[in-house]
């Protein structure tokens, strides 16, 4: 969203302009009506009104207003656990289905409005649909994940998780088996050049480091565990696929549907198993686990027969 300028195609030379604008930014006309209402239509240096007729070659300027960030709304998400809560800080066993929190296009649950549905708060630190929220895990992830509930423990735990002090240990079961065993994958990641909702390695991408160590050897499958250096949006899931040994679950990025759907998985089998941090009050470490949820070990206990 922004100040745009478009040229008017020729195609809807006297058309009105909230029709034409409908079809030319993909707004409903009562939307493009809106906006002419609120003078951010001009040509020539004239506010147009939705009624106007267009001249095919000139120039729109519109103004369209940034939308608004959904804000956190109350709801109870009955199986994200609390595996630990003070006045600093709430750590979350997050299950599957569930968002860190709003975001524009989901319409699910999310960890934010889950807290606020039990009336536990967070800190006011962070853009509004975000607050609190010091590190992500995917929706489709589940695991252990941490959110500030005081300015001070926001502030401390962006800083650790900046200087990389926090510990994340992830386990996933991916397709095959990699060589060597145990390995650091080192490769950019950044957007996907033809598919928004994607990551993949690309040149000039953010710098991102990913550490395996085999767990367990399966005839189809290999357990590992995974060591972030990095948190990049998808690392472990690009990273994985990248060498050839994608995620079990993860069609979005090359896993076999085959597989998928003998062990009954629906989503990545990816789960972050432990978290250590330094409490932002007492400067102690702490370690907060969790176990794998159903789906994940149904589909573990499939893939080892």
């Amino acid at each position: 969203m922004g100040f745009r300028v478009l040229p008017v195609p020729d195609g809807l030379d006297g058309q009105r302009v909230d029709s034409a604008l409908a079809r030319m930014l993909g707004l409903s006309r009562t939307k493009a009506g809106e906006l002419c209402a609120q003078g951010r239509v001009v040509s020539e240096g004239n506010v147009l009104t939705k009624s106007d007729r267009l001249l095919g070659g000139s120039m729109l300027e519109v103004d369209l207003p940034q939308p608004r960030s959904p804000e956190p709304v109350a709801r109870q998400v009955d199986d994200m656990g609390i595996i630990y809560v003070d006045d600093d800080l709430v750590v979350v066993d997050k299950p599957a289905g569930i968002a860190a929190h709003p975001s524009m296009g989901w319409e699910g649950p999310d960890v934010l409005g889950a807290l606020k549905a039990r009336n536990i708060s967070v800190t006011t630190s962070g853009a509004a649909e975000r607050q609190g929220i010091v590190s992500r895990l995917d929706v489709g992830t589940s695991g252990v994940m941490v959110v500030a509930r005081s300015e001070y423990a926001y502030s401390s735990l962006k800083q650790q998780f900046r200087e990389h002090s926090v510990d994340k240990i992830y386990h996933t079961l991916v397709q095959g088996h990699p060589d060597p065993t145990s390995g650091t994958i080192d490769a950019p990641i950044g957007r996907h050049p033809s598919r928004e909702w994607k990551m993949a390695i690309i040149e000039g991408g953010r710098a991102s480091r990913t550490h395996y160590d085999m767990i367990e050897a399966m005839p189809r499958a290999s357990l590992l565990e995974i060591h972030l250096e990095t948190g990049r949006t998808h690392q472990i899931r690009v990273h994985m696929s990248a060498v050839g040994h994608p995620c079990v679950g993860d069609e979005t990025y090359g896993a076999d549907p085959q597989l998928s759907q003998e062990t009954g998985l629906k989503r990545q089998w990816l789960h972050a198993v432990e978290l250590s941090l330094t409490h932002p009050a007492t400067a102690q470490r702490v370690t907060f686990t969790s176990q794998y949820s159903a789906d994940l070990a149904h589909a573990l206990e499939v893939v080892r027969l």
